[in-house]
């Protein structure tokens, strides 16, 4: 499809928010339903990015490479099921190892896009695409709130930002909950948590632990797993156990695990999109990102066609995968992002 074709569609997407949609098919019916308009008009619940007359081209085969994230897996495989249900040939792969291990094939230019729970480090990962000739772009596609969650059974409901550096610190000795506050139920901890490879441990590490450490870390006696359903299942399962994880993993659990309220200062509060949008869930209100290798976009046209409609329907998508769309100043951002690819 010509680059002004993409562009002119990017510019034409009607901004929507809906719950979870369970299933594909289901999703793929409200996409329909949806339509578009050319006004782009808001239905003022601060969901932006999505449209059902997006001119897909269903002749147009190629492959997509994708790797990264175990957060944004799920909605970047809701973008390529969509796709697919939409009727496009083109052979979309995701992989999910971790942010950091994404990172790693991409910037050797092994993948088109690479999912992302944070930035991309300046001090590590882009010197390795800038020696490769891997120019990018990044693009905000989610918000999301990571989820403290323990066993169901487990006796506390909130937790302050000091005590979860206690918790996950990496120099704590805490073996009982007692141990991060006498008020605390006298029982076992047990922790879940990200492999170091995840951007989900980068970020409690480095924003929530120990923002001015050199090599930000966790504590490293707790089960750690890049698969978050690995941890999910540990959680739910174990007596007094802990962990944490992007907000997905938690509303397709809802049944089997406990979230825990966070204090930042000012008061207990849950995680859930509102929070997460209005900043009141902080410090584990975070933003989500797809990083597509510009040379893929231009040259594979299947890498333009799948990153366009993934962006054009970026709010049916988040939602439907059970994560936070974009606000409109966002979403702004990104199409600006995404038009600028083509030069």
């Amino acid at each position: 499809m010509p680059l002004m074709s993409r562009e002119a569609n990017l510019l034409n997407v009607t901004p929507i928010r809906r719950a979870l949609v369970p299933g594909v098919a289901a999703l793929a019916m409200l996409l329909t339903a949806c339509g578009g308009d050319a006004e782009g008009d808001d239905n003022g619940d601060g969901g932006s990015g999505a449209s059902g007359d997006y001119p897909l081209d269903t002749s147009l085969e190629g492959e997509v490479a994708i790797d990264g994230s175990s957060t944004v897996y799920p909605m970047t495989t809701a973008a390529q099921e969509l796709m697919t249900a939409d009727g496009s040939p083109i052979q979309v792969t995701v992989g999910q190892s971790g942010t950091g291990g994404g990172f790693e094939v991409f910037c050797t230019g092994a993948t088109d896009i690479s999912d992302a729970s944070r930035p991309i480090k300046d001090d590590e990962e882009v010197p390795v695409c800038e020696e490769n000739g891997v120019e990018y772009t990044e693009l905000l596609v989610a918000t999301d709130a990571l989820t403290v969650a323990v066993n169901p059974d487990l006796g506390i409901d909130c937790l302050t930002v000091d005590q979860l550096v206690a918790l996950f610190g990496p120099e704590s000795k805490a073996t009982n909950w007692q141990d991060i506050d006498p008020s605390f139920p006298d029982e076992a901890i047990t922790g879940f948590i990200p492999g170091t490879d995840s951007g989900t441990y980068d970020y409690m590490a480095s924003e929530v632990v120990d923002p001015d450490a050199e090599e930000p870390a966790l504590r490293s006696d707790f089960e750690a797993s890049e698969d978050d359903n690995v941890l999910v299942n540990g959680v739910s399962s174990t007596p007094g156990a802990v962990g944490f994880f992007g907000y997905t993993y938690y509303e397709e659990n809802t049944d089997k695990l406990k979230a825990l309220e966070i204090d930042g200062g000012g008061g207990c509060v849950a995680p859930s999109a509102e929070t997460a949008q209005d900043g009141s869930y902080a410090p584990l209100a975070r933003t989500l990102f797809i990083y597509v290798n510009n040379a893929s976009y231009n040259d594979n046209e299947a890498v333009a066609e799948f990153t366009d409609y993934y962006i054009a329907n970026l709010a049916t998508i988040a939602a439907g995968a059970a994560f936070i769309p974009l606000d409109e100043d966002d979403y702004a951002a990104t199409q600006d992002a995404l038009t600028g690819i083509g030069g």
